[in-house]
């Protein structure tokens, strides 16, 4: 039974809404600035991507705010836009399946410094679910009266390839639909410092030089937030709708693992070849060498792309939005561009956009501690 992504939203620190953000991809327009959520003058970082533009109240009910996270907020809305998109209204028989890398981070600061500074009394008790991993399928999964299987996967930047991957498993399993992926941030004072401890992000604070994954000059990425929301159905109840297949999953544990991880997504959808890979670019030196050597080992001379330069990494979300742009590749016929980078590896960089006949695309990530997954795209037939 082949598993058919029917509706997508976007939220992204360069463009809210799919075509808006595509328009931006497109033209290399990033969203990477200095932080303003908060000063960041006294940390050895000072980049970040961050989702503007958004209000939720204007797309929530007000008893919601008081109860939610940013990434909540953000969350419920893209998958509102999600299912939309699908065109489905009887949500009944759903189900949902998202990613975390750290819960509510933003609002468990608050709620801890209420406790630290004034006492327990003043904590909320949604404190008690707002900052928990699995917050976001269970306000999504209340908010759409999905009453289907309701899950969370937590591995890091890994995370929005394995929700889609296990959606997929639950399609099959007989659930008329999922709505899946990821909506990801960390961007306060709190999660800063949990990011800066990785070790791996970039403190240069020049936004165009700042992150450069196979490129000299790469020395770490910039955090963002944001991502996708997806909704995936089986071939038969999507019809003629759909933006193309979820055709391979598979998922690794371990450094030595990354280039078995790209052999069992291309095994599982029965494909020896792909027309376009969408890479993990961590942008650590010696993480860049060990993606380009996996890729090229298996896929040999292939059109590799990291549009998340443009975005920073969004940690749970870069994954889903990763596939969006894959299939928005495959519906436009362009490769989107990897931007401000030279190419230090033997890879055929994509660095402007490059109109090619897409039939398959490879997504690949990484999250610390060795998670691996790896997701192959097809287009609908």
């Amino acid at each position: 039974m082949k598993t058919i992504v029917t509706g997508m939203s976007v939220a992204a620190p360069n463009g809210l809404g799919v075509e808006d953000y595509w328009r931006a991809t497109l033209a290399g327009r990033g969203g990477i600035g200095r932080l303003t959520r908060f000063d960041p003058s006294r940390y050895a970082a000072t980049l970040a991507g961050e989702v503007t533009g958004f209000d939720a109240a204007e797309h929530l009910p007000g008893r919601l705010l008081p109860q939610t996270d940013p990434m909540t907020r953000l969350s419920l809305a893209s998958a509102a836009w999600a299912l939309e998109d699908a065109g489905i209204e009887d949500t009944g028989g759903g189900g949902v399946v998202t990613a975390s890398t750290g819960g509510g981070f933003e609002f468990g600061q608050r709620e801890l410094g209420n406790l630290w500074s004034k006492g327990p009394k003043h904590v909320s008790a949604y404190q008690s679910f707002a900052w928990f991993y699995a917050v976001n399928s269970g306000q999504i999964s209340i908010r759409n009266g999905l009453r289907g299987p309701s899950s969370v996967l937590v591995s890091d930047q890994a995370g929005g390839l394995d929700a889609l991957g296990h959606a997929r498993r639950q399609i099959r399993g007989g659930t008329p639909f999922v709505v899946s992926g990821a909506v990801d941030g960390a961007l306060c004072p709190w999660g800063w410092v949990s990011l800066l401890a990785s070790g791996r992000v970039s403190t240069s604070a020049d936004p165009d030089r700042a992150y450069l994954p196979f490129d000299t000059g790469a020395a770490g990425h910039v955090p963002g937030e944001g991502g996708a929301i997806l909704v995936l159905e089986n071939e038969e109840t999507a019809g003629e709708r759909g933006y193309g297949e979820i055709a391979g999953y598979a998922a690794t544990f371990g450094p030595d693992a990354y280039r078995r991880v790209i052999e069992l997504a291309l095994a599982d959808a029965g494909e020896s070849t792909v027309d376009v890979v969408f890479a993990d670019a961590a942008a650590v030196p010696e993480l860049d060498l060990a993606e380009a050597e996996a890729i090229t080992a298996v896929l040999g001379k292939v059109p590799v792309t990291a549009p998340k330069t443009m975005t920073g990494r969004l940690y749970a979300g870069g994954g889903a939005l990763d596939v969006a742009s894959a299939l928005l590749a495959i519906r436009d016929g362009v490769i989107p561009p990897t931007t401000n980078v030279t190419n230090a590896h033997d890879l055929d960089l994509v660095t402007m956009p490059r109109p090619a006949q897409l039939r398959t695309a490879l997504v690949l990530a990484r999250g610390q501690g060795g998670f691996n997954s790896a997701i192959l795209l097809r287009r609908k037939d």
